[in-house]
């Protein structure tokens, strides 16, 4: 329809349920797995699970953990509150129109726990009889390796021996693109390609089978679990050069009590045996089956302490391994929740080049789901990347961080407020543009600012923005002219129809935006790695 103006308007149409759709049963997620009943406090542990706080803490107090439905056991160090849960489950029953949960009595909880931890040793008292049959978890464990063979990777892992002028970080080149530039490399992480279901509960189960042990691990594990310094020592390093030197130890070598007996090294005062088991840690989190089950057995929180206040090698690898585990979907969250946000963007300030840029990565591949990016804006996070943009520090890998924050509506206020609009174009006006990779990441982010905003074209008017703009679709790539072309319509003040556009970032009910079909230079239209993965070793 039109107006008289002879201004074209736009029907905006909502396909969201209503109300009356919303189903009276709760989704499974809402669900205390202990208690079965609707979380009125859900907190996330360590391993990453979400349950109500009062079977959190009462399993915590009874050093209980229960077999989840997915074979894993959760660890319960650290309880976190999932206010993002929480504010779920509080609108889920205004829209059903149900009563809002109470939190549970702890003595309730108590005989619920006490009852699970009866019916468990008896399940292993009759596990304990032959049995000539494969079990279920064995079933599913043959499954899961026919379901999802591994796949040959090309990763640099954490050398051995002495450091010579530079020490690089295990992780740091895993499943990181080249850019279209061959002069400067612009990492981009891509999804992992495979994931196994395997589970820490699975592979004791599979331990008590009767399956003679593994040498080779017993040696390892004497020489970590004494508490003679030299045979840590001696331990550290031999499991690192074996993780390093033979990839199909990485899967065999992951095992609850392999991880349980490094935990206490990765707090060692010795700087070798720190050193080394976090490098060890590093290279096992390189097989993709591993990256859930190290988050799992609680490790992050001893990462982030290393990190913090580790050995300036520790500190390295540790950067790297939260890149490594971040890698996986399954654990951004987790990760996020756990604290290594803080310490990864203080880590940018790093003396070590490899631990600033392992916490670029890592932030990139955090920030890539939502509650990540809200995490990081009230961190204050969005003025110290911008600095880091002008300064001309680690460009490439900032520019990444900064487009994921702009896909919520905090971050794009925040950038705007910090004059995010006048550095990004400064820097693509100036002369010492690394690539034309960083040019298209530059023009991506203004185009993610400029989304639903008021203020964006006044500022960028007030950057000179146009001149700058048409150097870029002069010279600049298919996409980055694209982008140029549409921002400078939309400063002219013309309204573009939605459909023409198919990079822009679609606002979905949630609030957020759909990344999928928004892209970086250095992935093609399906997501997928265009130049191969690195095959640097070090």
């Amino acid at each position: 329809m039109g107006s008289g103006n002879g201004r074209k308007h736009r029907w905006i149409i909502s396909f969201g349920r209503s109300s009356s759709a919303v189903s009276k049963d709760p989704p499974r997620e809402f669900l205390c797995p202990v208690t079965g009943s609707l979380m009125a406090e859900p907190v996330v542990v360590s391993s990453g699970q979400t349950f109500e706080r009062v079977s959190a803490q009462v399993c915590k107090d009874l050093g209980f953990s229960p077999t989840l439905d997915d074979g894993s056991r959760p660890d319960f160090t650290a309880l976190i509150p999932n206010l993002a849960l929480e504010r779920t489950i509080l609108n889920w029953c205004e829209k059903s129109g149900s009563q809002p949960p109470r939190a549970p009595d702890y003595f309730s909880v108590e005989r619920v726990v006490r009852s699970k931890i009866a019916a468990e040793d008896g399940e292993k008292e009759e596990e304990e009889e032959p049995r000539d049959e494969i079990r279920a978890s064995e079933r599913e464990l043959l499954n899961g390796v026919a379901e999802n063979p591994p796949l040959i990777f090309s990763h640099a892992v954490s050398a051995v021996g002495p450091r010579v002028n530079h020490f690089y970080s295990s992780s740091s080149e895993e499943s990181v693109v080249v850019a279209a530039s061959p002069e400067t490399p612009l990492p981009l992480t891509t999804r992992p390609s495979c994931f196994s279901p395997w589970s820490s509960s699975e592979i004791t189960e599979s331990q008590t089978l009767g399956i003679a042990p593994n040498p080779e691990e017993e040696n390892l594990l004497a020489k970590l679990e004494s508490s003679e310094l030299s045979d840590q020592e001696q331990g550290a390093l031999l499991l690192r050069k074996i993780t390093r030197t033979k990839e199909e130890s990485r899967d065999s070598l992951c095992t609850p009590r392999m991880i349980d007996a490094l935990k206490p090294l990765l707090a060692s005062r010795h700087d070798t045996v720190q050193v080394n088991a976090v490098a060890s840690l590093v290279n096992l989190s390189l097989e993709n089956g591993n990256k859930v089950k190290i988050v799992r057995s609680g490790v992050v929180p001893l990462l982030i302490d290393v990190l913090k206040g580790g050995f300036s090698e520790a500190q390295e690898h540790a950067a790297g391994a939260l890149f490594s585990l971040a890698l996986e979907d399954e654990n951004k969250m987790a990760i996020g929740v756990l604290g290594a946000l803080p310490p990864l963007l203080h880590a940018l300030r790093s003396e070590s080049e490899r631990t600033r840029h392992d916490s670029a990565l890592a932030l990139y591949n955090l920030t890539l789901v939502q509650s990540n990016r809200i995490k990081l804006v009230r961190l204050n996070a969005v003025p110290a990347l911008l600095a880091m943009v002008k300064a001309r520090n680690l460009v490439n890998r900032v520019l990444l961080t900064l487009c994921n924050l702009a896909a919520c509506v905090e971050g794009r206020s925040a950038m705007l407020d910090a004059n995010a609009v006048g550095i990004l174009f400064e820097l693509l006006r100036g002369k010492e543009v690394e690539s034309e990779a960083t040019r298209e990441n530059c023009v991506a982010a203004l185009s993610a600012i400029s989304q639903g905003s008021m203020r964006f074209k006044g500022l960028a008017r007030d950057a000179k923005a146009v001149e700058a703009l048409r150097e870029v679709e002069e010279k600049g790539t298919d996409r980055a002219r694209e982008k140029a072309r549409r921002l400078m319509e939309m400063m002219r003040g013309r309204e573009q129809d939605e459909e023409e556009d198919p990079d822009r970032l679609v606002p979905l009910e949630s609030g957020g935006f759909n990344r999928t079909r928004y892209r970086f230079s250095g992935l093609g239209s399906d997501g997928r790695n265009l130049y191969g993965a690195n095959s640097t070793e070090f």
